[in-house]
């Protein structure tokens, strides 16, 4: 069975308010954004006009973006007045997020992953009540950090990995400001940091993957995801606890499926455990609901 998952709407710093015409417009606590949108296939419900009048800034792309495997930087234009950065809260676990325009048209959290961070910081809550010792996270490609946050707030010792050096200051920015510390930052390659830990001999119970379509190393190696996706989780399931442990793997490329991303656990990780995979979605004001990624959740 599939699932199909979002956010909870009492979450108030955010809504996806209307999308289509491959665009969407969104709210990030006070601060309303237009941002390219590929799979938003179909029209949009409000006029052009209507969301140039709600929205502060739009981002306009360059030459090439999102072509031939990259993703090529933007600019913003600003339509009413918006601060450069902002905070905004995500109660249901209690933690704060700095926002900020960047080149890229991101800016510094993917909501719909929100069903995740409540899986994350409910498992490791319950872990902690069964044991006496903390667990121990891993979070790869953890990007600005806000999983890192939800284990951590449920009592995990996190190691949060990321290969670009500045998302990884402005992880360790979104822990402050939250009002906790502890986490073990690094900046380094996915895939040889999975490879040395297997060597190591070391074990996590709980690994969060949420890997880019292609990426950079922090020596600015290429790599496709396609080509090492499931050598990682190989690599993974020989560093996660055989029992007691979980897994979050989420998926943003075109193309991929909830039904490849449960096979790709289940081959990667074995017959045990309880499995759920599905699509992290948002919902617009109208009903229409658009499709951001796939999961893959293992409870050992």
């Amino acid at each position: 069975m599939i699932n199909i998952e979002q956010p909870s709407s009492s979450w108030k710093d955010y809504e996806l308010i209307d999308c289509g015409d491959f665009s969407k417009l969104e709210r990030f606590g006070s601060c309303v954004t237009i941002r390219p949108e590929p799979k938003a296939l179909w029209h949009k419900t409000l006029t052009d006009d209507k969301w140039r009048q709600m929205a502060n800034v739009e981002f306009k792309p360059g030459a090439g973006f999102g072509k031939a495997g990259k993703e090529d930087s933007g600019t913003w234009t600003t339509i009413h007045p918006t601060p450069e950065q902002w905070v905004i809260r995500y109660p249901q676990v209690d933690f704060k997020l700095r926002l900020g325009l960047t080149s890229f048209k991101h800016v510094g959290v993917f909501p719909e992953q929100a069903t995740n961070w409540d899986f994350i910081h409910s498992t490791v809550k319950d872990l902690c009540a069964r044991q006496s010792q903390p667990p121990k996270v891993l979070n790869l490609f953890a990007y600005t950090g806000a999983a890192s946050l939800a284990a951590l707030r449920g009592g995990a010792e996190v190691t949060h990995l990321d290969s670009v050096r500045n998302v990884v200051t402005w992880a360790r920015t979104n822990m402050e400001l939250s009002g906790m510390d502890g986490i073990r930052w690094i900046v380094e390659d996915a895939l040889k940091f999975a490879r040395r830990e297997v060597r190591r001999g070391n074990l996590y119970q709980g690994i969060i993957l949420d890997p880019p379509a292609y990426g950079h190393g922090p020596d600015g190696e290429r790599w496709k995801l396609d080509e090492c996706l499931f050598e990682i989780l190989s690599l993974c399931n020989r560093i996660l606890a055989p029992h007691d442990s979980f897994l979050v793997l989420n998926l943003y490329s075109n193309g991929y499926s909830a039904v490849l991303a449960e096979t790709l656990a289940r081959s990667a990780f074995g017959s045990d455990g309880e499995l759920v995979a599905g699509e992290s979605v948002l919902c617009d004001r109208f009903g229409k609901k658009l499709p951001l990624s796939v999961f893959a959740r293992l409870k050992r």
